[in-house]
Protein backbone atom coordinates (compact mmCIF):
# COMPACT_ATOMS: atom_id res chain seq x y z
CA UNK A 1 0.00 0.00 0.00
CA UNK A 2 1.18 3.53 -0.71
CA UNK A 3 0.99 6.26 1.45
CA UNK A 4 -1.55 8.26 -0.86
CA UNK A 5 -3.89 5.02 -0.78
CA UNK A 6 -5.19 5.06 3.02
CA UNK A 7 -8.19 3.59 2.32
CA UNK A 8 -8.14 0.14 3.01
CA UNK A 9 -7.56 1.16 6.72
CA UNK A 10 -9.74 4.03 6.46
CA UNK A 11 -12.52 1.47 6.17
CA UNK A 12 -11.25 -1.04 8.77
CA UNK A 13 -11.81 2.73 10.96
CA UNK A 14 -15.20 3.07 9.66
CA UNK A 15 -15.87 -0.58 10.20
CA UNK A 16 -14.38 -0.45 13.99
CA UNK A 17 -17.12 3.06 14.80
CA UNK A 18 -20.49 1.02 13.00
CA UNK A 19 -19.56 -2.01 15.45
CA UNK A 20 -19.96 0.87 18.28
CA UNK A 21 -22.30 2.72 17.41
CA UNK A 22 -24.84 -0.61 16.96
CA UNK A 23 -24.14 -0.37 21.15
CA UNK A 24 -25.57 2.79 21.36
CA UNK A 25 -29.54 2.66 22.82
CA UNK A 26 -31.87 6.04 22.92
CA UNK A 27 -30.68 5.69 26.56
CA UNK A 28 -26.99 6.74 25.82
CA UNK A 29 -27.89 9.43 23.47
CA UNK A 30 -27.00 12.39 26.21
CA UNK A 31 -23.76 11.25 27.47
CA UNK A 32 -21.20 12.92 27.59
CA UNK A 33 -17.75 12.08 25.35
CA UNK A 34 -14.75 13.51 25.44
CA UNK A 35 -15.04 15.63 22.69
CA UNK A 36 -16.31 18.18 25.43
CA UNK A 37 -19.53 19.96 24.04
CA UNK A 38 -20.87 16.75 22.29
CA UNK A 39 -23.10 14.17 24.00
CA UNK A 40 -22.84 10.85 22.16
CA UNK A 41 -25.84 11.87 19.88
CA UNK A 42 -24.43 14.73 19.21
CA UNK A 43 -20.62 13.20 17.92
CA UNK A 44 -22.76 10.24 16.34
CA UNK A 45 -24.74 13.01 14.25
CA UNK A 46 -21.49 14.87 13.28
CA UNK A 47 -19.79 11.66 12.55
CA UNK A 48 -22.84 10.42 10.14
CA UNK A 49 -22.32 14.10 9.03
CA UNK A 50 -19.12 14.11 7.77
CA UNK A 51 -19.35 10.86 6.26
CA UNK A 52 -22.20 12.31 3.97
CA UNK A 53 -20.06 15.12 3.03
CA UNK A 54 -16.44 13.00 1.76
CA UNK A 55 -19.01 10.83 0.32
CA UNK A 56 -20.64 14.05 -1.85
CA UNK A 57 -16.89 15.01 -2.27
CA UNK A 58 -15.70 11.97 -3.43
CA UNK A 59 -18.46 12.08 -6.13
CA UNK A 60 -17.94 15.60 -6.89
CA UNK A 61 -20.50 17.21 -5.26
CA UNK A 62 -19.07 17.78 -2.01
CA UNK A 63 -19.17 21.94 -2.41
CA UNK A 64 -22.64 22.38 -1.08
CA UNK A 65 -22.17 23.09 3.06
CA UNK A 66 -25.21 22.16 3.79
CA UNK A 67 -24.24 18.71 3.02
CA UNK A 68 -22.13 18.69 5.59
CA UNK A 69 -24.59 19.62 8.35
CA UNK A 70 -25.87 17.20 11.20
CA UNK A 71 -29.58 16.00 11.58
CA UNK A 72 -30.75 16.63 15.34
CA UNK A 73 -29.72 13.20 17.39
CA UNK A 74 -32.27 10.93 18.14
CA UNK A 75 -33.51 7.39 18.16
CA UNK A 76 -33.04 7.40 14.90
CA UNK A 77 -29.46 8.08 15.01
CA UNK A 78 -27.17 4.99 15.30
CA UNK A 79 -29.30 3.37 12.40
CA UNK A 80 -28.55 6.42 10.39
CA UNK A 81 -24.93 6.30 11.32
CA UNK A 82 -24.94 2.29 9.91
CA UNK A 83 -26.30 4.04 6.43
CA UNK A 84 -23.77 6.74 6.09
CA UNK A 85 -20.98 4.79 7.07
CA UNK A 86 -22.36 2.57 4.25
CA UNK A 87 -22.18 5.46 1.74
CA UNK A 88 -18.83 6.82 1.84
CA UNK A 89 -17.66 3.82 2.06
CA UNK A 90 -19.26 3.32 -1.57
CA UNK A 91 -18.20 6.60 -2.64
CA UNK A 92 -14.36 5.46 -1.71
CA UNK A 93 -14.29 2.80 -3.46
CA UNK A 94 -13.99 3.16 -7.09
CA UNK A 95 -10.09 3.28 -8.10
CA UNK A 96 -9.56 6.39 -9.24
CA UNK A 97 -11.12 8.22 -5.70
CA UNK A 98 -7.57 9.00 -4.84
CA UNK A 99 -6.72 11.38 -7.28
CA UNK A 100 -9.69 13.31 -7.91
CA UNK A 101 -10.62 16.50 -6.40
CA UNK A 102 -12.76 16.81 -3.12
CA UNK A 103 -14.33 19.92 -1.76
CA UNK A 104 -13.84 20.83 1.16
CA UNK A 105 -16.13 23.70 2.28
CA UNK A 106 -15.75 23.19 5.59
CA UNK A 107 -12.54 24.61 5.35
CA UNK A 108 -13.45 27.70 2.91
CA UNK A 109 -15.03 28.56 -0.30
CA UNK A 110 -13.97 26.88 -3.19
CA UNK A 111 -11.40 25.24 -1.17
CA UNK A 112 -10.44 21.91 -2.66
CA UNK A 113 -7.32 19.02 -1.93
CA UNK A 114 -6.50 15.86 -3.41
CA UNK A 115 -8.75 12.51 -2.77
CA UNK A 116 -5.79 11.09 -0.97
CA UNK A 117 -5.48 13.58 1.41
CA UNK A 118 -9.21 13.92 1.83
CA UNK A 119 -8.86 10.07 2.89
CA UNK A 120 -6.19 10.62 4.79
CA UNK A 121 -8.41 13.35 6.93
CA UNK A 122 -11.00 11.16 6.96
CA UNK A 123 -9.29 8.39 8.31
CA UNK A 124 -7.86 10.56 11.11
CA UNK A 125 -11.38 11.43 12.21
CA UNK A 126 -12.35 7.97 12.79
CA UNK A 127 -9.62 6.74 14.21
CA UNK A 128 -9.86 9.39 16.92
CA UNK A 129 -14.00 9.76 17.40
CA UNK A 130 -13.79 5.88 17.32
CA UNK A 131 -12.35 6.24 20.56
CA UNK A 132 -14.34 8.77 21.98
CA UNK A 133 -17.49 7.03 20.67
CA UNK A 134 -16.37 3.82 22.39
CA UNK A 135 -15.23 5.85 25.27
CA UNK A 136 -18.02 7.54 26.16
CA UNK A 137 -20.25 4.42 25.77
CA UNK A 138 -17.94 1.97 28.21
CA UNK A 139 -16.59 0.08 25.32
CA UNK A 140 -12.87 -1.11 24.84
CA UNK A 141 -11.15 0.12 21.53
CA UNK A 142 -8.07 -1.22 19.96
CA UNK A 143 -7.09 -1.10 15.96
CA UNK A 144 -4.65 -2.71 13.91
CA UNK A 145 -1.55 -0.99 13.76
CA UNK A 146 -2.13 -0.57 9.56
CA UNK A 147 -4.85 1.75 11.21
CA UNK A 148 -2.60 3.61 13.58
CA UNK A 149 0.28 4.03 11.89
CA UNK A 150 -0.90 6.25 9.19
CA UNK A 151 -2.52 8.42 11.77
CA UNK A 152 0.56 8.55 13.69
CA UNK A 153 2.33 10.73 10.28
CA UNK A 154 -0.58 12.67 9.49
CA UNK A 155 -1.13 13.88 13.19
CA UNK A 156 2.06 14.76 13.40
CA UNK A 157 1.98 17.32 10.62
CA UNK A 158 -1.08 19.18 12.25
CA UNK A 159 0.35 22.90 14.15
CA UNK A 160 -0.31 22.97 17.39
CA UNK A 161 -0.89 26.83 17.52
CA UNK A 162 -3.08 29.50 17.87
CA UNK A 163 -5.61 27.93 15.87
CA UNK A 164 -6.20 25.65 18.09
CA UNK A 165 -8.05 28.02 20.78
CA UNK A 166 -10.44 28.65 17.99
CA UNK A 167 -13.93 27.21 19.14
CA UNK A 168 -13.81 25.95 15.75
CA UNK A 169 -11.14 24.03 15.97
CA UNK A 170 -11.56 20.01 16.21
CA UNK A 171 -8.68 19.58 18.14
CA UNK A 172 -7.23 21.10 21.70
CA UNK A 173 -3.80 22.01 22.48
CA UNK A 174 -1.39 18.86 22.57
CA UNK A 175 -1.11 17.38 26.10
CA UNK A 176 2.58 16.61 27.39
CA UNK A 177 3.78 13.68 25.57
CA UNK A 178 5.12 11.13 28.54
CA UNK A 179 6.75 8.51 26.20
CA UNK A 180 4.46 6.27 27.05
CA UNK A 181 1.41 4.22 26.43
CA UNK A 182 0.26 2.95 22.65
CA UNK A 183 0.75 4.85 19.72
CA UNK A 184 -2.90 5.45 19.73
CA UNK A 185 -3.07 6.93 23.06
CA UNK A 186 0.14 9.29 21.76
CA UNK A 187 -1.54 10.54 19.05
CA UNK A 188 -4.33 10.86 21.72
CA UNK A 189 -2.35 13.71 23.32
CA UNK A 190 -0.77 15.01 20.57
CA UNK A 191 -4.94 16.29 19.68
CA UNK A 192 -5.36 17.32 23.02
CA UNK A 193 -7.50 14.12 24.60
CA UNK A 194 -6.11 12.16 27.18
CA UNK A 195 -6.47 8.69 26.80
CA UNK A 196 -7.67 8.92 30.65
CA UNK A 197 -10.46 10.30 30.25
CA UNK A 198 -13.53 9.76 32.28
CA UNK A 199 -11.29 9.76 34.82
CA UNK A 200 -9.66 13.00 33.87
CA UNK A 201 -12.56 14.84 32.76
Amino acid sequence: MTVEDLREPDRTAVLATVKTAELVTPDLLDRPTPCAAWTVGDLLAHMAAQHRGFAAAARGAGDDLALWQPRPPGPHTSAEYAESADEVLAAFAPGDVPERLFAMPEFGPGVTVPGYQAIGFHLVDYVVHGWDLARAVGQDYELAPACVEPVWQIVGQIPDGPERDSPESPFAHALPDTGTGSALHRILRMLGRSPNWPESH
